[in-house]
């Protein structure tokens, strides 16, 4: 069972059930966790290289996210893939992964 599997299967035991809005919500508030962390613990960016996150918030960040994923009924590992495709090309093609817009 893969990881996006497991949080489907979590949801549906639990009678976790959202629509795709709330998903991305809580994805978002999850992001927003994270991004606190690394406001106070880098002193609000005065010591950048302070960076500190606790692993169960990347992991609720990681929940999160899958649970979109579930609920958008996209494949997490297929996404990926045709994501780090698309970096690969660009890095190929320009020497950048950004994309240049």
């Amino acid at each position: 069972m893969d990881q996006q599997d497991r949080v489907a299967a979590f949801l549906d035991e639990h009678d976790l059930d959202a629509p795709l809005a709330y998903r991305l919500l809580d994805l978002q508030s999850e992001v927003g966790e994270l991004a606190k962390e690394a406001t106070v613990s880098t002193d609000y960016g005065a010591a950048p290289d302070g960076v500190d996150l606790a692993s169960d918030e990347v992991g609720d960040a990681l929940f999160a996210l899958l649970s979109v994923a579930a609920a958008a009924d996209v494949d997490a590992d297929a996404a990926l893939a045709e994501s780090m495709e698309k970096y690969e090309r660009r890095i190929a093609e320009t020497g950048d992964a950004g994309s240049g817009a």
